[in-house]
């Protein structure tokens, strides 16, 4: 089956939308499909939607360019145009951006972690939404899961939230996680080695996220300081960002690191091998990939539970979420309890890395869209 790959940036760069249109496209090609690239869309450059942001602006009000018809129908024309030379089988996409004007009879289908209606004031970009915004981005939406054959979301979150929010047939609604966004050769006995070899004396946590404020990194240092204050020496690593004020010595920032960057994917595989957890208390989250890869280095998971994370991080068998609501005290009584039961540690930690290959590796993801689209009407 040959597949046109449509997105609206390069879906070769591994940065772009946190390296997930890569790791789509390269799971749809391990799957058995030809995969054409179309992507690198040109924004219209509209003066009508330049006039309605700042009008908007001042009416201090957010109106989101990537909702603008006359941008979606610009993105549509490109495909357009590039599909007439490619003639595939099947339309896919990461996103229903660049599909929800598209005019073709080609089948179409689309995974991606949320829906617009779910986005609205959940991520803070989607805040102060103009109406003239969101009519426009639910008709949008709306006509994406029209067109679509499957609507794949990588949650039961997000797939509920088009079910309950928008007119679609609840039989082409799939739910089917992403994988972890690291390549894993590890075995469970490579894991055994790694978990056994780990010291409890000191209680390392880490943080990966870009996002501190939305990803709770003021959680995770609060965290990190009532751990101290019950006596459990713990430090916490920063990596992705930094916090905007001073931080404790117990407290490592290392900011961004590159996975572009050989050097830099050490780096960050040796965080996942030398952490006892990740902590990520997110305020708001579609999925965590950065959960899937904990669990590929047998790394137990400690978050919140919003949006799609519980399909992810999974209570009592990838790591352990958390009531919003829930003051650092809570979250440091769990995690001191598995400190001091190592037998009850190891057993979760290798759970995390069993459930990796069971359902949060690319391999499997892939195994799953073929069995899907091998029975599409």
């Amino acid at each position: 089956m040959k597949i046109a790959y449509v997105t609206t940036y390069d879906s070769s760069d591994i940065h772009a939308w946190s390296g997930l249109g890569l790791n789509i496209k390269n799971c749809l090609k391990g799957a058995g499909f030809s995969v054409v690239g179309i992507g690198g869309l040109q924004q219209a450059n509209s003066r009508v939607t330049k006039i309605k942001q700042r009008i908007y602006k001042k009416l201090s009000q957010r109106y989101l360019t990537n909702r603008d018809p006359r941008i979606l129908k610009a993105y549509a024309r490109q495909v357009e145009q590039q599909l007439q030379s490619l003639q595939p089988d099947l339309i896919f996409s990461p996103g229903t951006i660049p599909i929800s004007y598209l005019n073709t009879n080609y089948p179409i289908v689309f995974w991606t972690d949320a829906t617009f209606v779910g986005m609205i004031d959940y991520y803070q970009t989607y805040t102060r939404l103009c109406h003239e915004s969101i009519r426009a981005g639910n008709k949008m939406e709306q006509q994406a899961l029209s067109k679509a054959k499957f609507a794949i979301y990588a949650s039961h979150w997000a797939a509920k939230t088009a079910i309950e929010n928008y007119q679609v047939d609840p039989n082409r609604v799939k739910v089917i996680p992403f994988g972890a966004n690291v390549e894993c050769d590890r075995t469970l006995e490579d894991i055994k080695t790694t978990v056994k070899a780990k010291s409890f004396d000191r209680c390392k946590l880490l943080f990966c996220g870009v996002d501190w404020f939305r990803k709770g990194g003021d959680v995770a240092l609060n965290v990190a300081k009532v751990l101290n204050q019950m006596g459990l020496p713990t430090e916490l690593s920063i990596v992705g960002c930094k916090p905007p004020h001073d931080v404790p010595d117990f407290v490592k920032v290392y900011g961004f690191i590159s996975k572009k960057d050989k050097l830099g994917k050490q780096q960050i595989d040796q965080f996942f091998s030398d952490s006892h957890f990740l902590i990520l208390p997110s305020r708001a989250e579609c999925f965590g990939l950065v959960f899937a890869e904990a669990s590929s280095f047998g790394l137990p998971s400690i978050s919140s539970n919003t949006g799609g994370i519980s399909t992810v991080n999974q209570d009592g068998v990838s790591g352990q979420t958390f009531s919003i609501e829930d003051p650092p005290e809570k979250y440091a009584h769990y995690i001191k309890s598995l400190m001091e039961s190592q037998q009850s540690y190891r057993k979760l930690a290798l759970s995390a890395f069993e459930t990796f290959h069971q359902s949060f590796a690319w391999s499997v993801a892939g195994k799953r869209i073929l069995s899907l689209l091998q029975a599409m009407p």
